[in-house]
């Protein structure tokens, strides 16, 4: 378990590091839904923040949406028990969603925006300025393959934005990080987990197409998932095809991946004509036949 949890550690400092997620004074807001991944990441920054070198604060903010069977308990045992400040709120969106959708439906779309709202609005109100999600890699590559197919349009997940109303910065620290090994560690430290009884109890959803999808590329690649978090790093806007981007792409800063001198040109053999064509006559290897 030691040793997993240091690789995760190392990955989400990293990510923090290159993507400048965390900041001298920074007051986070650690959105806890009860499910492996938010577990994970609070566990992480609360070891990660006592060793900036800057002040940075955390408060972990959890929303009960009063699903049936709904048991918090255990969240909030462990919560208390880690001594960070945190908050758990509760409003019933369940009903909501319900009440609007039917069960063919997918429910997570309105779910996440009501449950957006909410946070935002408590973020405010303690003053925090950047709100943490537990998304990770996979959850990148699968929105990447989403959009790919079925909205026609190359975008991912970002380890950082800014919201539409520029109120918050939503920082994603573990999204370097491979699913498999967060449920790992998830139940090697026996986080009290909370199942979702709205979204998570539907099936046949787009999302779980795009993780078999995965999975059977894993079976010939093994390393699918890690070459696909690489694409989306690396990527050549010369060589796609949305003009807006090109267009930025070429009017970029001269420290952007400034352009590497070209290498000498070889000496190849003279590209002469085997074949060549006036409109009238027709030349083979120096054989003309006439149109006449």
């Amino acid at each position: 378990m030691q040793r997993l949890e240091k690789l995760l550690y190392r990955q989400v400092k990293e990510t923090c590091e290159r993507h400048e997620l965390l900041a001298h004074g920074d007051r986070i807001m650690v959105a806890m839904s009860g499910g492996k991944d938010s577990y994970t990441l609070f566990h992480l920054l609360t070891r990660l923040v006592p060793r900036l070198p800057f002040k940075v604060e955390l408060v972990a903010v959890h929303l009960d949406q009063v699903q049936p069977g709904y048991d918090g308990a255990g969240l909030r045992r462990w919560l208390e028990a880690t001594g960070w400040p945190f908050e758990i709120l509760r409003e019933d969106t369940y009903s909501v969603v319900t009440s609007h959708l039917d069960s063919a439906q997918t429910y997570c779309s309105l779910c996440s925006r009501l449950r957006r709202g909410i946070l935002y609005t408590a973020a405010e109100r303690l003053g925090c300025n950047k709100i943490a999600l537990g998304h990770h890699r996979d959850d990148s590559l699968e929105t990447f393959l989403l959009n790919l197919f079925y909205s026609g349009k190359l975008q991912a997940m970002p380890a950082r934005y800014r919201t539409d109303d520029d109120r918050f910065d939503v920082i994603r620290p573990m999204i370097e990080c491979a699913e498999q090994e967060i449920a790992t560690l998830a139940a090697e430290l026996a986080f009290p987990i909370i199942p979702c009884n709205l979204c998570g109890s539907q099936e046949g959803l787009k999302r779980d197409a795009m993780t078999r999808l995965l999975a059977d590329l894993e079976r010939d690649n093994p390393h699918v998932r890690s070459i696909m978090l690489s694409a989306i790093s690396n990527v050549r806007p010369s060589h796609l095809l949305d003009r807006d981007v090109a267009r930025a792409w070429a009017e970029r800063a001269p420290d952007i991946r400034p352009a590497t001198a070209p290498e000498p040109r070889p000496v190849r053999h003279a590209a002469l004509p085997a074949v060549a064509g006036d409109g009238r006559a027709r030349v083979h290897l120096n054989v003309v036949e006439s149109d006449a």
